[in-house]
C-alpha cells in the first residue's frame, strides 16, 4: 500500500502578552489550545530566546497585544526581521478571557492565550506596522498636550491665589501678563497674604516657561504636519495642531475598509441596538475620544462662519433636531470629509513623479 502523504502543518499562532519587563508568549493552534508557553525578559537575550521558542512551529503567524503601543519594540524587531505581526486590540483579547472558562482569572499566560484564541477566531485583524513619521507626530501631539496640561492646572491654581489676594480675583482667560500686572499692584504686609502672593510669583514663573515650551512644541508639530505633506489644514476648522492629532491618532487611513468604519474608530457613527420589531440606534461610547474632540473643534469652527458645515448643521436643527444631535450628524458628516481627504492624500503621494 503506498504511504499516506503528509498532512500540513496546523496553523499555529505564536501570541505575545507585552510587558515593559518581559514578554510572555503562548504558542496557540487551530483548535484554540496552548502548546507550550514561555516568559523571558525584555533584552537581546530574551528576544533570541524568543525566535528559538517560535522556531519550534516554522509556519506560524505571531500575534501582539497592542502591537503599536506597549508591543511596539517587539513588533519593529520582529519587522526588521521580516517578521508581520497581527495586531491584537486589548480590549478584545479582555473580552476573550472574561468570556473564556476559567471565571476570567488573569495572569499573563492567560492573557497570551487570550491573545491566541483572538487572532484565530476575529476577523479583520490589522497587520501591524511602525511608520516613524506617524509615530513621531503622535510623540510631538503628546508632548504638547501634556504642556497644555500642566500650564492648565498651574493656572487654575493661581487663579485660586489670586481670588484670595485680589476681591473677586481675574476675569477668566487668565495669561501671565494679566497676572504680573494684577501682582504688581499687590503690597501685602499680613505674614498669610505675603507667602500667598511669593507662591503665585513662583507659578506665574512657571507660566511663563510652560508658555514658551507650548510654543516651540507648536512650532515643532506645524513643521512636521507641513512635512507630511497632508491637505487637512485645508479644510475649515483644520489647523496644523488639530491636523497633526488626526494624523497621529488616525495611523495608516488605509486599514480603514471604509468611511463608516473610520467613523466608527472616531466615536461619531450611531450603534444600531435593535430588538425584535423595534429598530432604533444609540450614540456610540466607544472610538478614540482624542479624535471625536478633533472632529467637535472643527464642527465647532465651521458653525461659526458661512461654510457648507453650517447649512448642513441648520437644515438638521430646521428638521427639529436639538443642538446636541445636529452637532452629531455634522461631526459624522466631516468624518467622512476627512477619511476622504486622506485617502486622497494617500494616492496622490503614491503617484509616480511627474
Amino acid at each position: 500500500m503506498p504511504s499516506a502523504a503528509p498532512s500540513a502543518p496546523a496553523p499555529v499562532v505564536i501570541a505575545i502578552d507585552p510587558h515593559k519587563a518581559s514578554w510572555t508568549a503562548v504558542a496557540v493552534d487551530n483548535r484554540l489550545q496552548p502548546l507550550a508557553a514561555i516568559r523571558i525578559e525584555v533584552n537581546r537575550d530574551g528576544y533570541r530566546g524568543l525566535r528559538r521558542f517560535a522556531g519550534r512551529w516554522p509556519h506560524a503567524t505571531w500575534a501582539v497585544e497592542g502591537a503599536t503601543g506597549l508591543g511596539a519594540a517587539l513588533t519593529a524587531r520582529l519587522s526588521a526581521d521580516g517578521v508581520d505581526v497581527v495586531d491584537v486590540p486589548a480590549k478584545l483579547a479582555r473580552r476573550v478571557r472574561l468570556l473564556s472558562t476559567g471565571h476570567g482569572r488573569k495572569t499573563d499566560q492567560a492573557d497570551a492565550l487570550s491573545v491566541g484564541i483572538a487572532a484565530h477566531t476575529a476577523a479583520r485583524l490589522n497587520t501591524a506596522v511602525v511608520d516613524e513619521a506617524i509615530a513621531a507626530l503622535r510623540c510631538l501631539t503628546e508632548h504638547r498636550d501634556d504642556l497644555v496640561r500642566s500650564r492648565t492646572q498651574i493656572v487654575n491654581r493661581l487663579h485660586a491665589l489670586l481670588a484670595q489676594l485680589i476681591p473677586a480675583g481675574l476675569p477668566r482667560g487668565l495669561t501671565a501678563d494679566n497676572a504680573a500686572a494684577a501682582l504688581r499692584s499687590i503690597r501685602p504686609r499680613a505674614v498669610l497674604a505675603r507667602t500667598m502672593r511669593q507662591v503665585a510669583v513662583d507659578l506665574l514663573g512657571e507660566v511663563r516657561r510652560l508658555d514658551r515650551r507650548i510654543t516651540e512644541a507648536t512650532a515643532t508639530l506645524s513643521a512636521a504636519a507641513a512635512a507630511s505633506g497632508t491637505t487637512l489644514t485645508d479644510l475649515h476648522g483644520i489647523g496644523d495642531v488639530t491636523a497633526a492629532k488626526i494624523l497621529a491618532r488616525s495611523g495608516a487611513v488605509n486599514r480603514f475598509r471604509s468611511e463608516s468604519a473610520f467613523a466608527s474608530y472616531c466615536g461619531v457613527a450611531p450603534i444600531e441596538v435593535s430588538s425584535g420589531d423595534i429598530q432604533r440606534h444609540r450614540l456610540s461610547r466607544a472610538g478614540d475620544r482624542q479624535l471625536n474632540y478633533a472632529l467637535h473643534v472643527m464642527a465647532m469652527a465651521q458653525i461659526k462662519r458661512a461654510t457648507p458645515g453650517r447649512d448642513y448643521y441648520q437644515r438638521k436643527r430646521a428638521a427639529g433636531k436639538t443642538h446636541k444631535e445636529a452637532m452629531r450628524c455634522l461631526k459624522r458628516r466631516l468624518a467622512d470629509v476627512v477619511y476622504r481627504t486622506m485617502i486622497k492624500d494617500t494616492e496622490t503621494s503614491l503617484l509616480p513623479a511627474g
